[in-house]
């Protein structure tokens, strides 16, 4: 009958892995079941869980042998590790991770969302005039 509908094929995660190879990313070896797919200095750790690619962290910049997430501090732009280190981002490196999820997005054919096709979004906002905001009210100077 014409009326007949195909069933989806779902990818399996090396059917995921190659096509990302195919997309021109670099994928490593896998260590401790996650597998770090990295591409003009942009990188992400993904894992298999039930044949579908999840983010283990958030895709950054590597910074030695971690991934430096995207921090907003207001007035800047930062990359910071979860060891702690830090450094300011270049116009050039958002362009790269951009670019970097754009097709990583596609290559393993998950939806981009609105928010994030206008540009880079940064993982954390740390804005200093809302310092301490979520600890009720702070002390005012002219209160003693």
């Amino acid at each position: 009958m014409f009326f007949r509908r195909e069933t989806p094929k779902v990818p399996t995660f090396s059917e995921r892995l190659d096509a990302l190879r195919k997309a021109g990313f670099a994928v490593g070896g896998a260590q401790g079941g996650v597998t770090r797919v990295s591409r003009d200095g942009c990188a992400i750790d993904l894992r298999d869980e039930s044949g579908a690619a999840s983010a283990v962290g958030l895709a950054g910049i590597e910074m030695g042998m971690e991934i430096g997430a995207l921090v907003d501090g207001g007035y800047q732009k930062f990359f910071r590790t979860p060891s702690g280190r830090q450094k300011p981002a270049t116009a050039d490196e958002l362009k790269a991770l951009h670019a970097f999820e754009e097709d990583l997005h596609e290559a393993l054919g998950e939806q981009t969302y609105y928010n994030e096709a206008l540009g880079t979004v940064s993982t954390f906002y740390l804005y200093d005039r809302v310092k301490d905001r979520d600890r009720g009210v702070p002390k005012r100077v002219w209160e003693s």
